[in-house]
């Protein structure tokens, strides 16, 4: 490994609330040793330079929720692909999740996507193991081994753990091993064959809708059993103003708590259905306005505490079937900071540092990974932003292998222009 110096730019570190107008961050062997204002540098030496330009260098961005669906599913997306269009985003570490065909649920599963992502050297990526043998909500998986093989949580994502003496189980056990449970919230038997969000709308155009209260039963009983078992409890995709303010009552009465919303649920709703996309078909469903605003707004106040992609490729043909039968997901690692900056941070619904805070330090305090800071003696992840760069969407020409995006062909402001993982530069756009 070398050195490489960034020049003119403007750092935004939230984890040490630190903003210098104009700095240099200086990264030897991988790991930062000087970050602070230009005038007190060292100098490059024989250091790569590479100037920022006075755009935006904050830690590298984390994703705690995307699908690789490598193993098995390999025509969709590949740890390969993923991690490449993980850096084009700007995001130097991810957290795939183990709905992958065989589940994520060995040892020898989350040393092998460890090593894959060692072996590409984009995006470090960080195994979520399942937290049922098979995601089949019966017996609990091997946790133990799991986390000997990279493992940082648990989660059945894709399905909520039904049985709840299964999950008190696997949180009492995640409590002793010191790692979080991520659950999918969606009660099943409410949430079964549903296509969207139920309401005046669903009922309008004659799709079976999936209630608010699907969510928000989940959250309630898994609140409850983690104030039970004293489990880290990580609530995935949050959705409704209603699990909004169960969140918000459990955080004030000090249980262990975090959840994470997902860019499509701060900017979409319920009203794109109209058009009979499947590309807007996710779970949960868009919901209603009211429920976008609320997300906003417990974003800001932090009783939702970080942002999370919810990444899910599928192939086109997938997803051009009627609306009833297309899966549910999209891809989001390349567009999340375009459509943040676009509809939140310019529009003045979000300050850039909340925004910041929420894709950095906060994630990765949730997986509990040395990531996320420039103090000195960081890991050198390093993302470089310009706020004001102007492009439209392509999803044809992302790294991603799919294209399922409901941003395509929109244009936006604001972009990831170069992602730096352990001091060395694997994306890069002028």
């Amino acid at each position: 490994m070398g050195s490489l110096l960034i020049e003119n730019a403007h750092i935004i570190d939230p984890s040490q609330n630190l903003e210098l107008q104009t700095g240099s961050i200086l990264i030897e062997d991988g790991i930062i040793s000087y970050c602070g204002a230009a005038s007190e540098a060292p100098a490059a030496g024989s250091a790569e330079c590479y100037d920022a330009g006075g755009k935006v260098v904050c830690p590298g961005l984390i994703d705690i929720h995307v699908h690789l669906r490598e193993p098995g599913m390999e025509e969709e997306e590949t740890i390969a692909t993923g991690s490449a269009a993980a850096v084009a985003g700007g995001f130097t570490s991810i957290c795939c999740m183990p709905n992958t065909t065989p589940t994520l649920d060995s040892e020898a599963l989350m040393h092998f996507i460890r090593r894959e992502s060692k072996k590409i050297g984009k995006a470090e990526i960080f195994p979520v193991g399942a937290i049922t043998a098979g995601r089949k909500g019966e017996e609990l998986s091997e946790m133990d081994s799991m986390i000997k093989g990279g493992a940082v949580a648990f989660s059945d994502d894709g399905t909520a753990v039904a049985n709840s003496n299964v999950l008190k189980q696997a949180m009492t056990y995640a409590k002793m091993l010191g790692k979080p449970i991520m659950e999918h919230c969606e009660e099943p038997s409410l949430s079964a064959g549903g296509i969207m969000n139920e309401g005046y709308v669903s009922t309008s155009l004659g799709l079976k809708g999936i209630p608010a209260e699907a969510e928000e039963i989940i959250v309630s009983r898994d609140i409850l059993l983690a104030k039970l078992t004293g489990v880290a409890l990580h609530l995935q995709h949050i959705s409704t103003r209603g699990a909004i303010k169960i969140i918000r009552d459990a955080k004030a009465e000090g249980i262990a708590l975090t959840a994470e919303v997902c860019p499509h649920h701060l900017t979409l709703t319920e009203e794109e259905l109209r058009s009979f996309n499947p590309v807007f078909k996710v779970a949960p469903p868009l919901r209603s306005q009211e429920d976008v605003d609320a997300c906003i707004a417990a974003l800001a106040d932090g009783t939702l505490d970080c942002i999370a992609s919810d990444h899910a490729p599928h192939l086109a043909e997938e997803k051009e079937v009627e609306l009833a039968n297309a899966p549910c997901g999209l891809i989001g690692l390349e567009t999340t900071i375009g459509v943040l900056l676009t509809e939140l941070v310019h529009s003045g619904k979000l300050p850039l540092i909340r925004m910041l805070e929420a894709l950095t330090c906060i994630p990765a305090k949730i997986i509990d990974i040395d990531r996320g800071s420039l103090q000195k003696g960081s890991i050198g992840n390093v993302t470089v932003i310009d706020l004001e760069k102007k492009w439209v969407v392509d999803a044809e020409n992302f790294a991603s292998k799919s294209s399922n995006c409901p941003w395509n062909g929109r244009e936006l402001t604001g972009r990831a222009v170069c992602t730096i993982v352990k001091g060395e530069i694997v994306y890069r756009i002028d």
